[in-house]
């Protein structure tokens, strides 16, 4: 008796384990079915259990199986309900029939539907009409944005039909226009009547219908035998709220209640959808609606059978343990399971003082041979890469306070322990950064550049001595370089606070950037910029502008780092033929069509710059529409449209001056014109930000545009006031002590 009262009340354990872990799909308390069909929340049968009045679902109980309709439309019967933003629906067969007697047509026959807020998928659902010259359209009843859809099968020879495709003859198929809600489909049959008339002898009746692709296979014997109260599967697309950017911001009207969901907005259409986190299944738009999937009990995960034990970690993943005496990560595309390393066996002292002296002998004459042979190959990567026209170029500085100092290749190997990969900072297109600390304490940057071309040591050299001599406190300053190995080091200050790249697109990595500090980095930037252009020994134009090149210091002051693929301007000279270098999104058009590289290149990728810190967007992103992938082109088209609004980072415009964002936003687009001699010049851009900086800097917690002002600022069209001389008549109020303090911090560098 005591076995099986045990055995009862493990069942009874297991039965309410297993109901604890069922992924709830409805609101508490709520029907979950009608009929065969599952009925998962936003969606209900009683508006306390459905989202809204949009998502009712009506069943119907009078039948021997309870069938679901939708309430927006009761006609249209529910097949189906998928989270992933579809509904599978039926809908009607459309029937118009030719008199045998008289030859006349029975008119035109329609179906009208309103499915609104939700409309059809036009990817995945086809207009069908069926008959001998018949004629089917479907159409949007309110709208005329869309032309109707239309579609005619005409008569043909029997034998001369293809019986296995909706071709054209006896049959046709075709695709919908988009976002259908309020619509009408129609049948008319004997449309050509004067000259047709045999063909509805035999068949008589033509049938206009809307399917889901591939859910109807088209038939000969359908023309005869076909049943006019068929109905048809439609794909229906659904979704909540506007956007996710939107919904967000208020956690009410937020709809993915699950803290293991996200949030992706529709393909089609306004709204959004809500799906469970990777590791996670269930309904995302319930609070605890998507539960972790047990890896282990489902047996969908990838631990090598018989040889490694799966965990489950209950936050959406597990893990592969090894047994007792292995080691590695137990998984099949991983490092598996292999043997633990034995302990090396200790080595017997039975080697005769004969036997050491001869190896210790043998080995300090290796060791000499060695480091004769390594400073010879030193000395010779020294000279090939240049070393001894930098030691005479520094003779010729050798008054100034600013040398380029040489470092030897141990100093670097023992500031970056060797070279240590843990050590590394980043890696780019042109070399591998890591850190270093010098014998000094000093923190630095040790670069591995990729200059490897003899003929180019002279240039590189130049560039190196030029590079040491600029200060600026915006610009990562080069300390010195190494020559004594095969690519050149160089030696840069350490910037801690990573790329304002990181800051504008990496969660993981991001501070808050506050327009005021925005505005602040362009101004630094662009001053940077114009004392690379206009205040140094020649021009050096930086060539890979972009916000991953900007390096915040631990007072967040930007720094611009990189040149790795600068050009100097010779004085002689406006303009330089070189090989096409950058990153696509900032890449001046003109130069990459052209091949001549100017400062107005650098006046391009610094316009992109700023719509990045205006936006929060991506230069180039995928999850943008096609023709906006570029963000260059997204702004204008957004500015030249009046919709600045809709595409300003939504986290700025609470806090920013209106007609800050507008100016900055009007010396964007001067910068980006396609023409580089319509750009402004660096100077006259720096002079421009500097000016709105300056002048604005006292009324930041004075601005309080209500929400409705500050749209119709920014709706309007944006500002010509910014002038290719750098002088901004509305912010420049503040008098020409602005102007000539402006000049001068950009002649000196400060």
């Amino acid at each position: 008796m005591g076995v099986h009262l045990n055995q009862l009340l493990l069942v009874v354990l297991l039965t309410a384990a297993a109901a604890a872990k069922t992924q709830p799909m409805s609101k508490p308390n709520c029907p979950t079915k009608c009929g065969n069909v599952s009925i998962p929340f936003p969606f209900g049968l009683t508006e306390l259990c459905s989202l809204n009045t949009s998502f009712l679902i009506t069943c119907n109980k009078t039948l021997s199986q309870p069938i679901p309709f939708l309430k927006i439309d009761p006609r249209v019967r529910l097949l189906d309900i998928s989270l992933d933003g579809q509904l599978h629906v039926s809908l009607p067969v459309v029937t118009s029939c030719v008199d045998n007697k008289t030859g006349e047509s029975g008119g035109y026959f329609y179906f009208r539907f309103n499915l609104k807020p939700f409309h059809l998928s036009s990817k995945q659902n086809k207009l069908t009409v069926l008959g001998a010259i018949t004629a089917g359209a479907v159409h949007d009843e309110d709208s005329t944005a869309y032309a109707p859809t239309y579609c005619v099968s005409m008569y043909s020879n029997i034998h001369n039909i293809h019986y296995d495709s909706c071709s054209g003859t006896f049959c046709c198929q075709t695709p919908i226009q988009h976002r259908l809600s309020e619509f009408v489909y129609v049948c008319g049959s004997n449309i050509m009547q004067d000259n047709y008339t045999k063909p509805f002898e035999s068949y008589p009746c033509g049938y206009t219908f809307l399917v889901k692709d591939g859910a109807y296979d088209f038939s000969i014997t359908d023309l005869i035998n076909f049943n006019r109260s068929n109905t048809f599967p439609v794909v229906v697309d659904w979704a909540v709220g506007n956007t996710c950017q939107a919904a967000q911001k208020n956690a009410s009207s937020y709809e993915c209640k699950s803290k293991y969901s996200e949030c992706h907005n529709a393909k089609v259409g306004p709204g959004y959808h809500c799906k469970c986190s990777a590791g996670f299944r269930g309904n995302p738009y319930l609070p605890d609606g998507c539960q972790d999937v047990d890896e282990c009990a489902e047996e969908s995960h990838d631990c090598i059978k018989g040889r490694s034990t799966c965990s489950n970690s209950q936050e959406g993943s597990y893990s592969c343990f090894c047994p007792k005496g292995y080691e590695g990560d137990g998984k099949n595309n991983g490092n598996g399971c292999v043997i633990s390393s034995n302990r090396k066996i200790i080595i017997g002292f039975s080697v005769s003082g004969s036997i050491l002296a001869l190896l210790g002998g043998t080995l300090y004459v290796y060791c000499t041979l060695k480091k004769r042979k390594l400073n010879k190959v030193k000395e010779h990567f020294f000279q090939l890469n240049g070393g001894l026209l930098l030691q005479q170029q520094i003779g010729r500085y050798s008054g100034s306070n600013e040398l380029t100092k040489i470092f030897t290749v141990e100093e670097l190997k023992e500031a970056t322990n060797n070279f240590n990969e843990e050590m590394v900072l980043g890696e780019g297109g042109q070399g591998t950064v890591y850190k270093g600390i010098l014998p000094d304490n000093r923190t630095v940057a040790i670069k591995k550049s990729r200059i490897s071309d003899p003929n180019q040591i002279e240039h590189f050299i130049n560039e190196v001595i030029l590079l040491c001599q600029i200060n600026h406190r915006n610009v990562v300053k080069l300390l010195g370089c190494c020559l004594e190995t095969e690519v050149p080091l160089l030696v840069y200050e350490f910037v801690p606070n990573g790329t304002v790249y990181d800051h504008l697109h990496d969660q993981t990595k991001s501070l808050r950037l506050t327009w005021k500090r925005r505005l602040q980095i362009a101004v630094e930037t662009s001053g940077a910029l114009a004392y690379l252009h206009s205040a140094t020994n020649a021009p050096i134009v930086h060539r890979d502008v972009k916000t991953s090149n900007i390096l915040l210091d631990h007072n967040l002051t930007a720094k611009i780092s990189d040149f790795g693929a600068s050009k100097i301007i010779p004085l002689d000279r406006t303009q330089l033929t070189t090989l096409v270098m950058g990153t696509l999104g900032y890449l001046d058009p003109q130069y990459f069509h052209s091949s001549q590289l100017t400062e107005k290149s650098d006046v391009y990728s610094f316009g992109v710059v700023l719509v990045e810190l205006l936006t929060g967007e991506k230069a180039i992103s995928f999850e943008r529409p096609e023709a906006y992938r570029n963000l260059a082109v997204h702004f204008l088209s957004s500015m030249n449209d009046g919709r600045l609004l809709d595409i300003m980072d939504g986290s700025i415009i609470d806090e920013a001056n209106v007609e800050q964002l507008t100016d900055v936003a009007n010396i964007a687009r001067h910068c980006l014109r396609l023409k580089g001699e319509e750009r402004p010049t660096m100077r006259e851009v720096a002079m421009e930000l500097e000016g709105i900086n300056t002048v604005e800097k006292h009324q930041w917690e004075k601005v309080n545009l209500s929400s409705e002002e500050t749209e119709t600022l920014l709706k309007a069209t944006p500002s010509s006031s910014f002038s290719v001389d750098g002088v901004n008549r509305r912010s420049m109020h503040s008098g020409s002590d602005t102007l000539n303090r402006i000049s001068l911090s950009l002649t000196s560098g400060r």
